[in-house]
């Protein structure tokens, strides 16, 4: 069995910001603060603990830190740990495990969306297409909803792959072969969209991002077949763009900027599309595409270049105003990459547990 760690560094003096969600406070890999260290030397290792197998990113607040896994291919586990001694404060289990199709089973039948935080309850995301709503001070059940059950909906063969999001209201989340706005308090559905029906492989990979396009805000969310706006208040489809991809595997997170987006497939290209307004109808048209796939990982975008990690293994840049490659990497990296940007430096972890510090230099790597 593999086994996860999870271990705290000194870094450098100064805020210590929260990461209440999926790549961060807006849900772009960007954080804020002092930059990091470019060496090794002086790094210290707080503490360590072990976990289970788990895809999910860990969430960080001012005094814990929320993690998830699954244990002995049958349980799901959430834990909160204390931030400075990674001591656990409680923990919230379920029966919740299943198997992946046979072609990705390499990459493990374990959770897979990462929480999101409120300040007051944690949202979990399980395997069997269920959303848990946690007590985040003592971890006890608040709501649970099961998707299959509520829409009649077959199992997702991947299982629940998007991560929720949440707002002062609100959880946003691409379960039930759809998506769905649910009230944060109640579980219940405000309305439901882009209702596929399963398809072959049930609910899409992507995560939800707000943001606001061609001067209104909304949901963006990208399903295995196409890239969406959607009404906050009801869920109806504003514009949409058909996305080629294989079996479906749209998977990473779409980077917004300003009326732009950014999104790449597996078995796809890398394209940037522009939403625009018109006497209130909104259209999506594209900018350019190159044919460069993405796979498992989301972008990060810093000064006008995309920095992504491919299918292929290796590590590109990519103007975003022309769509020209400026270089690749010649070596592979890992099979997919979790990445974080501040101003010129990426951080990038990939699946062996491998930690990366990366100039954003758009001139090479």
């Amino acid at each position: 069995m593999l086994i996860a760690t999870i271990m705290l560094t000194l870094t450098t003096p100064g805020a210590e910001p929260d990461w209440a969600q999926w790549r961060g406070p807006n849900r772009d890999g960007i954080i804020a603060g002092k930059a990091w260290p470019t060496t090794l030397n002086g790094l210290e290792q707080n503490w360590q603990i072990n976990l289970a197998e788990s895809y999910s990113g860990p969430i960080v607040t001012r005094d814990r830190i929320f993690v998830t896994e699954t244990a002995g291919r049958k349980m799901e586990i959430v834990r909160a740990l204390n931030r400075k001694t990674g001591k656990q404060i409680w923990e919230a289990k379920w029966t919740g495990s299943l198997s992946v199709p046979f072609f990705a089973r390499s990459n493990g039948s374990w959770i897979r969306a990462t929480p999101a935080f409120d300040g007051d309850s944690l949202y979990v995301a399980g395997m069997r297409d269920v959303l848990v709503c946690l007590n985040a001070a003592n971890g006890e059940e608040r709501w649970r909803v099961d998707f299959r059950k509520r829409y009649k909906t077959p199992l997702p063969a991947f299982g629940f792959v998007s991560s929720p999001l949440v707002t002062s209201d609100s959880v946003y989340v691409q379960a039930g072969a759809s998506v769905v706005k649910l009230d944060k308090k109640t579980g219940k559905s405000s309305w439901r969209s882009l209702n596929d029906g399963g398809g072959m492989f049930g609910s899409a990979f992507s995560s939800p991002v707000l943001a606001t396009l061609a001067g209104k805000k909304k949901l963006v969310v990208q399903t295995r077949t196409r890239l969406a706006g959607l009404d906050l208040t009801n869920g109806n489809v504003l514009w949409t763009q058909k996305v080629q991809a294989s079996r479906g595997m749209n998977i990473l997170t779409p980077n917004v900027q300003n009326d732009q987006i950014l999104t790449s497939a597996y078995g796809g290209k890398t394209h940037l599309f522009e939403v625009s307004q018109s006497k209130g109808k909104f259209s999506v048209k594209e900018k350019w595409n190159v044919p460069i796939q993405g796979y498992m990982s989301s972008p990060v975008v810093i000064d006008g270049h995309a920095y992504l990690h491919l299918k292929n293994r290796r590590f590109c840049c990519i103007n975003l105003k022309t769509g020209k490659e400026t270089w690749r990497s010649k070596k592979p990296f890992g099979r997919y990459w979790s990445m974080i940007a501040q101003k010129n430096q990426i951080l990038a972890l990939d699946e062996t547990g491998i930690l990366y510090l990366i100039e954003a230099n758009p001139n090479k790597l």
